[in-house]
């Protein structure tokens, strides 16, 4: 069912009081921006007035009147100037510092969202919203709102003196007003439509070109040039047919709007010229009169031409505000999660991501502290979101997740997650030091002695040393200066920086070569040591040493024991592990 037509118009207006309501903290300076736009709207009616004042001085043989004529037109230059100026300058400096408040807020907000939010929506996407329509915001809280501002100021001005000089013949001027805000309205709904698909085409060629970059050596090892080349052509002309469409409706409505002024303006010259209907006035009068109607195009214009920015910015200020209300990641524990030991409960979990096909079925399992466990089993088995369930970056439809035995919802989001060290199959860097990464967030101002023992642990100290800068050397964007090897062992100098009672290990060997495995997996044991460690591993000759072994089928633990005792038993376990030593290349994943 589509939504009545008044709605679109209720909800952009809605969007706009409340961009509009971030100016309240700089109202001052709102204040100073609209008095400096008023005496510059003054100096508009003031100078059709100052051609009565010349025409009457001729007219009159007033010579002195005649000699002030000159600085009177350098006055009102300067009154205008110094009005221009602080309305401006005020007005941009409230502008773009709610454009920066907002963009703040919004990446404040794209921090706490949960990780489903990042599934359901492109980086693209994403990064289109916090950059390119935000900078649309700009336009509406900066441009669009000083020319609302200062022309309409300088319009109301114009009408006034207009309507003082003579306001029968200034009615004439209102009979288009109703045909004009017509107009606006329906130029307005089709610029905000087109504004929202302009901004999700600009979605598309971030997400198509971040794509084809990050993985560029897919892309160029399977022959997708062409293929790329045609997505984001696509794409590109998508974008223009958009933004076209914008430039017309634009193109037309500001011509109609002047046409319906120059209608205004002709039935107003004709009125003046009826002595009939308007009576007796003077040439300065009339001169003064058509001067200043004559004016008025000048604001109308642009306050029809800034209608386009204005929908633009409503439009990107509504898809801000949608990120904005999404539902946070809830963090409303008090229970202190400082010294825990490490005790970690899974009790009846179900999870699943489309609220249909289940992930988790009644999963139980209760680990001690210290104790490390490794959880195997067939791809989309479940291993992975279960240990995703710890850290709250996944949610359980139903059941509980416990930590010391309280549900992991009582300890606050941020304490909690300080106490658990997660190592990945797949290694996020930031384009920093290595120093940097390893001792990253809260841990940034560790001593330098505590991060190069943290990488000596990893056994990465030696491969950092011979570096260019050693721990000070740049490993660029995701660090692709690195080898897959180097970086997994970062991470895990990163986790092991960190000194977590809880560690997670998911496949946290799966990028190193045999030799570096080896030495990987010795540090791993030291570090392992009185922590509570779950271990998901494809290799299944690295957790034969754990305390215990979960082996997981479609979401429930079908075997559990321990390594010797499940090779016995002859069940799943005994054949994934038969498979992996069977199989040529350990590289092959199993788990």
């Amino acid at each position: 069912m589509n939504a009545p037509s008044g709605l679109p118009e209720l909800a952009g207006w809605a969007s706009y009081k409340r961009l509009l309501g971030y100016t309240k903290a700089y109202w001052k300076l709102f204040a100073l921006a609209v008095v400096g736009f008023v005496i510059n709207a003054q100096t508009q009616w003031a100078g059709a007035n100052l051609l009565k004042y010349i025409i009457e001085a001729i007219q009159a043989g007033d010579q002195s009147a005649k000699n002030l004529f000159p600085l009177m037109i350098i006055g009102l230059f300067v009154v205008r100037g110094i009005g221009s100026f602080i309305g401006t300058y005020y007005m941009a400096m409230v502008a773009r510092n709610v454009v920066y408040k907002l963009r703040m807020e919004l990446f404040s907000k794209l921090l706490t969202l949960p990780t489903s939010y990042y599934h359901l929506h492109s980086s693209g996407h994403i990064s289109a919203k916090l950059i390119y329509n935000v900078e649309q915001v700009t336009g509406a809280a900066t441009e669009a709102l000083k020319t609302i501002v200062r022309e309409g100021a300088v319009a109301i001005g114009l009408l006034s003196y207009l309507f003082y000089t003579n306001w029968r013949l200034s009615l004439s001027l209102l009979i288009v007003g109703p045909f004009a805000a017509l107009l606006v309205r329906v130029a307005s709904k089709r610029f905000r439509k087109l504004s929202k698909r302009v901004q999700h085409a600009m979605g598309d060629l971030n997400h198509i070109s971040g794509e084809a970059i990050g993985g560029y050596q897919v892309v160029k090892t399977h022959g997708g040039e062409i293929f790329e080349h045609g997505r984001f052509n696509r794409a590109s002309l998508e974008n223009l047919k958009q933004s076209m469409k914008v430039v017309v409706t634009s193109a037309i409505s500001t011509p109609l709007v002047q046409i319906l002024m120059a209608s205004a303006m002709a039935a107003v010259i004709w009125i003046a010229l009826q002595p009939s209907i308007t009576g007796n006035i003077s040439p300065g009068e009339f001169v003064a009169y058509i001067t200043a109607a004559g004016m008025l195009a000048a604001p109308v214009r642009s306050l029809t031409d800034v209608n386009e920015k204005l929908q633009r910015g409503i439009a990107a200020a509504q898809s801000v505000f949608e990120v904005l209300d999404e539902q946070s990641e809830q963090d409303l524990g008090t229970r202190s999660a400082q010294n825990l030991r490490g005790e970690v409960e899974f009790r009846q979990v179900n999870f699943t991501y489309d609220g249909k096909t289940p992930v988790l079925k009644d999963f139980s399992l209760l680990i001690k502290p210290g104790q490390t466990v490794a959880i195997v089993g067939r791809s989309g088995s479940g291993k992975t979101t279960l240990v995703n369930l710890l850290p709250r970056f996944y949610e359980a439809q139903s059941g509980q997740v416990l930590i010391d035995g309280h549900p992991v919802h009582d300890y606050p989001l941020t304490e909690m997650r300080q106490q658990i060290a997660m190592v990945g199959q797949k290694v996020f860097l930031f384009d920093d030091t290595v120093a940097a990464n390893i001792a990253y967030g809260a841990f940034r101002d560790q001593p330098r002695e505590a991060v190069i023992e943290a990488a000596k642990t990893a056994f990465a100290h030696d491969f950092i040393k011979d570096l260019p800068a050693g721990y000070d050397t740049l490993v660029g964007q995701d660090g692709m200066q690195l080898s897959g090897g180097q970086r997994q062992r970062l991470a895990i100098a990163r986790a092991v920086l960190k000194n977590a009672p809880i560690l997670i290990l998911d496949e946290a060997t799966s990028a190193l070569d045999n030799e570096s495995e080896f030495f990987i997996q010795a540090a791993l044991e030291r570090v392992m040591q009185n922590r509570t460690t779950l271990v998901i591993a494809h290799r299944l000759s690295t957790i034969e040493n754990a305390d215990w072994i979960v082996v997981m089928d479609k979401g429930r633990i079908v075997e559990q024991g321990r390594h010797a005792d499940l090779l016995a038993a002859d069940g799943m376990y005994a054949q994934l592990h038969s498979r992996d030593f069977a199989e040529e290349s350990a590289d092959e994943p199993l788990a």
